[in-house]
């Protein structure tokens, strides 16, 4: 039997300056539940929390307590409490004092609060505190109190605001547990805000995964875990590989152009989704026995595991020619000019609707008044180009004259085609001078583009995205020379978590099992 909703948020929304913070949120919240807001900063959940507490209102929405509106409510008229990230303890009262506030403020009988108070003391082990000051309690002491003196109003809900973050990592897991035991003494139910995964998947009966104002997805720690509802979930909840698939047919998924079952409910054939498998999921095997297999990359100790990553293919990569020249324009006094041409690459196929701006550009020629800095246009632009493999002058000249000839090269299509991957990438070589590469604001995207570099499926003609750009200079300090750019499509690598140690270098297999294997939709 499901528990009784204790909370219901409808089709919440709040803005502030016009930036939404909630957007149409809707959620339920059962009694005596251990819920967790869980999400990056900036994703709503303590803005939730402030709206549930009554500390703002929402735009739009309605909030239900117990059944009932409660959104024209004071805070002090909910029943609810709150434990705030900094405790808020009063620093002029002692232990018993901050703990009793709220009942002294209803004006219980002292021989109530002071049992009361003795309970609340015994519930989060303070026992024998009561006159201690604020000042002498340590931060995990102190949080205690700040929860005892919420419980002792024997709220229907408790409000957590990142209790936890103050306190060091020992502490931190040890209040985990407290509150865990505290909330199923009392029997109430615990909303707890935190952007700490581990946290959350350690101490919910329910996590909320919310991202951009919006809920992501809802279920206990082993469904946010083990079959997170889309990438963003996956990625944020703990460590996990994501590899690009599709579905083959009803529960067979193709990925690294190999078939594995996997439960593929929700998709059709063709579908293209994301397999995700978790690091702990994935054995280590001798090579001849994996169903994937690669070589061990990066290796780290974590005293219980052993971290690593695997890597199954390299990509496919081309290699092509930087020749980075120094910018020496041709000066011609008389005339108080100057023009300047990079030498250039075309490929043959290329030749066909050569025309004279596409030229000009392929060579970065310019010109410009001496005094001035004004650029000036270029009027001529004389070239013989054949379509054969080979060296040819270009002229480019302004009307008074001024010319510089430079060097069209021209060559066979620079390709690489794996047959292994199905795939071909294509890059040119780059003739570009020192100041190009020295004021490049994102060279990788630069370099990419001055090459043509491009690669695409040799099934369906589609693109395959360029993900690595490696060249061995430093950009700032480059000279004159020629350097080797490398450009490669995207390789495999997986996490692995295992008990036993395999160093880098290390020939290995991977091997799962179909339960281990949980499909995504991409980009979601």
């Amino acid at each position: 039997m499901e528990n009784k909703n204790i909370v219901e948020f409808k089709n919440v929304s709040k803005s502030f300056e016009g930036e939404t913070v909630l957007d149409n949120v809707s959620l339920d919240i059962g009694e005596n539940e251990f819920v967790t807001l869980l999400g990056p900063s900036g994703c709503g959940k303590t803005t939730l929390l402030r709206i549930l507490g009554g500390f703002i209102s929402a735009d739009s929405g309605s909030v239900l307590f117990d059944g009932k509106d409660i959104g024209a409510l004071p805070p002090h008229k909910r029943e609810l409490n709150t434990v705030f990230q900094r405790y808020a303890l009063f620093p002029h009262l002692n232990v018993f004092e901050n703990i009793a506030f709220g009942l002294k403020i209803k004006k219980e009988p002292k021989d109530v609060i002071k049992q009361k108070v003795a309970r609340m003391l015994k519930l989060v082990s303070l026992e024998g505190f009561e006159n201690r000051k604020i000042a002498q309690l340590s931060g995990g002491q102190q949080q205690r109190i700040a929860i005892a003196r919420a419980l002792i109003n024997e709220p229907k809900v408790l409000l957590l605001d990142e209790p936890l973050s103050a306190l060091d990592a020992k502490l931190r897991k040890e209040m985990q547990l407290e509150l865990m035991w505290i909330q199923k003494e009392v029997g109430i139910t615990f909303i707890f805000v935190t952007h700490d995964q581990e946290e959350a998947l350690t101490m919910s009966d329910k996590i909320v995964v919310m991202s951009k104002g919006r809920i992501q997805q809802v279920g206990t720690p082993d469904e946010i875990y083990d079959r997170p509802a889309n990438e963003f979930v996956a990625r944020f909840v703990g460590t996990t590989n994501i590899i690009d698939g599709v579905v083959a047919e009803k529960d067979v998924v193709i990925f690294e152009d190999k078939r594995f079952k996997c439960r593929t409910d929700g998709f059709a054939a063709g579908d293209k989704v994301g397999v995700v498998i978790r690091p702990e999921h994935l054995d280590v095997v001798p090579r001849e026995n994996g169903m994937l297999k690669g070589v061990v990359k990066t290796h780290v100790f974590k005293g219980v595991h052993h971290d690593m990553t695997v890597e199954t293919r390299v990509g496919t990569s081309i290699t092509v020619k930087l020749r980075v020249v120094r910018d020496e324009p041709v000066f011609n006094e008389r005339e108080h000019e100057k023009i300047s041409a990079d030498d250039f690459l075309l490929d043959i196929s290329d030749i066909d609707g050569l025309d004279d701006v596409e030229i000009e550009t392929l060579a970065s020629a310019e010109a410009w008044d001496s005094d001035t800095e004004e650029p000036i246009s270029i009027r001529d632009v004389e070239y013989d180009i054949k379509k054969e493999i080979g060296v040819y002058p270009v002229t480019f000249a302004t009307a008074a004259g001024t010319s510089i000839t430079v060097n069209a090269v021209v060559k066979q299509e620079n390709k690489v085609e794996s047959k292994l991957f199905r795939e071909e990438i294509y890059a040119m070589n780059i003739f570009k001078k020192v100041e190009d590469i020295r004021e490049s604001m994102a060279l990788d995207t630069d370099l990419e583009m001055w090459a043509n570099a491009s690669a695409w499926s040799l099934d369906d003609g589609e693109k395959v995205e360029i993900t690595d750009v490696k060249y061995d200079f430093d950009p700032e300090n480059i000279k004159p020379g020629i350097y080797d750019v490398t450009f490669s499509t995207e390789g495999y690598e997986y996490l692995v978590s295992a008990t036993r140690p395999y160093y880098e270098g290390t020939e290995v297999g991977l091997v799962f099992s179909p339960e281990d294997i949980h499909l995504i939709k991409r980009g979601e």
